[in-house]
């Protein structure tokens, strides 16, 4: 006990030093801030922050804009944001003299002068990818992650990492070390995740551009509740070496790493500077296909397949008229809309998504919180992954008449033997392409689809892992999907939740409806989505979308 109670005391200590390092980093930002104001009074920061990127970077590349008049306005107002939010957990100093040798060499990337900020689990050389562990603390990344390093190549800035939940395996973003990230628009309300940092501090205006990662909404989530833009590409159109991930190795729900930012150019612009020949050399994994411009600036009429519910999740009313409202807009604008069946998602989950993430039984996952001193906002897999498979499908079998969605999750987190992952990696493969020939049976360019939302209160997504429906479907698939935000929650809207009562009224379905409650005037988004490897299809619909 005694060793134990030392033990302890000596991971509470690290604790403290995570948070006085973030602390410390703060103080840094705010020092260089009063710096720069003594020396340059008389810049618009309000002006410089009100910038759309390709316009910024326009007018960093002609000249017309200083960079360090840049760089501390979104240094300035990042601080602002994370005081209210939480969401930076590292300053990276070195941005600082990074951004002196962009000056000196003057060689004028896509992204020139541009701060952006960077995930937590991304590595940038000498600073820590924590994923919310005691464990993962002073472990500096020995190099840059790819990405990182395209980034620099094309003249940005990296210049904070930020909050991600514990492990990542969670929408919301929360963990011990750094505590709980809150929404810039309702700080009661979750900012989403796992990059949820991003997320904040974007949609608080602190970041114009900012890199995450997706294995089940980890980018759509934070940019539908934090009211920004988001793109999840194919699972390898940009490089993942260098960046942490929630469970390492299974191969069956498509991971991706991908930009968000407060428009759709400005996602267009971040592809284009890393879909470049540093990518492809320096990861030689990633197919070389460079951004596709002609496709992206095509005007032709779209056909657009549609659904407003995959029949698992119920949609909140905010969501369907979300959809019907878009639907509409891009009928009006001379796009085709034709009715998509969506079947089987419950299937999908369990079966793809839980059994593939988890097929050994939750093993490696619950081995990663050895040594730590909670278990985050997981709760529910950590408890499965550690019970015995008798009690799992013992459970599961008493469940199925009740709560049928509890028993598919607990059947589905059994170890598996290989040659049943094996038999699982071919099922999930069958079904993209059957997937695919329904989708070109009806001859369509994308898809329109609901996005969760509103944004849940902080606390919630831990109780509602089943609301993941219609992110992860898209990750089983390895599609690209991006989010826009096209309306907020109405009066109209609030009033009918008193009606929401779900596909299975479960104990989910009745949380759920609370969650969505008491959001009026929050933003709820749409989902894009294209076929594998068209991320720039997928973009030129998000821009039809956000024009109209």
């Amino acid at each position: 006990l005694l060793l134990r109670w030392r033990r302890r005391r000596g991971l509470w200590r690290k604790v403290a030093e995570a948070q006085e390092r973030q602390e410390r980093s703060l103080v840094r930002m705010e020092t260089a801030v009063q710096r720069f104001r003594e020396q340059n009074p008389s810049v618009n920061v309000v002006s410089i922050l009100s910038l759309p990127l390709p316009e910024l970077s326009k007018k960093l590349r002609d000249g017309s804009l200083p960079l360090d008049h840049v760089f501390y306005s979104y240094v300035s107002k990042a601080v602002q944001i994370t005081t209210e939010t939480n969401c930076i957990t590292e300053y990276l100093q070195e941005s600082e003299s990074q951004l002196r040798k962009v000056k000196l060499t003057g060689k004028q990337g896509l992204l020139y002068g541009v701060p952006v900020s960077i995930k937590d689990s991304i590595d940038c050389q000498g600073h820590d990818s924590t994923m919310g562990f005691i464990k993962n603390l002073n472990k500096p990344a020995a190099e840059d992650s790819v990405v990182v390093q395209v980034l620099r190549r094309q003249g940005a800035i990296p210049f904070v990492k930020t909050n991600v939940p514990q492990s990542l395996i969670s929408y919301d973003c929360k963990n011990l070390l750094f505590g709980q990230t809150r929404n810039p628009l309702l700080y009661t309300r979750t900012p989403g995740g796992s990059s949820g940092g991003e997320g904040a501090l974007i949609g608080g205006g602190g970041s114009i551009l900012g890199i995450g990662t997706d294995v089940g909404g980890s980018l759509r989530f934070p940019a539908a509740f934090c009211g920004v833009c988001a793109l999840k590409p194919t699972g390898n159109r940009l490089s993942k070496r260098g960046i942490l991930s929630g469970v390492v190795g299974q191969k069956a729900v498509a991971a991706a790493v991908g930009p968000l930012a407060k428009d759709v150019e400005s996602l267009a612009l971040c592809m284009r500077a890393l879909l470049c020949e540093d990518m492809f050399s320096l990861d030689s994994t990633v197919p070389p296909l460079p951004f596709n411009e002609e496709v992206y600036s095509s005007t032709q009429p779209l056909r657009i397949g549609y659904y407003e519910t995959d029949f698992f999740t119920m949609p909140s009313p905010a969501m369907r008229r979300a959809v019907r409202e878009t639907k509409q807009l891009l009928e009006e604008a001379g796009h085709t809309l034709v009715p998509f069946e969506l079947t089987n998602v419950d299937y999908v989950i369990f079966n793809f998504c839980v059994r593939g993430m988890f097929a050994d039984g939750g093993t490696s996952f619950v081995k990663k919180f050895n040594g730590e001193l909670e278990k985050g906002s997981t709760g529910l897999f950590f408890w499965l992954a550690k019970s015995p498979e008798w009690l799992k499908t013992l459970l599961s079998w008493i469940a199925k008449p009740f709560v049928p969605r509890f028993s598919g999750i607990i059947g589905n987190m059994r170890a598996n033997t290989v040659s049943e992952v094996w038999s699982l990696h071919h099922e999930i493969e069958d079904f993209c392409h059957q997937f695919i020939a329904q989708w070109k049976k009806l001859n369509l360019d994308v898809m329109l689809c609901p996005m969760l939302g509103p944004a849940l209160g902080i606390g919630y997504p831990g109780k509602l892992s089943v609301a993941v429906s219609y992110t992860m479907l898209y990750n089983a698939l390895d599609f690209p999907a991006g989010v826009v935000p096209v309306t907020t929650v109405t009066d109209e809207d609030e009033d009918e939740l008193k009606d929401y009562k779900g596909y299975y009224r479960d104990w989910w379905d009745r949380t759920l409806a609370k969650a969505f409650g008491g959001n009026v005037g929050m933003p709820v988004a749409v989902q894009c989505v294209a076929l594998p490897w068209q991320e720039e299809l997928c973009l030129r619909f998000m821009k039809e979308v956000e024009t109209l």
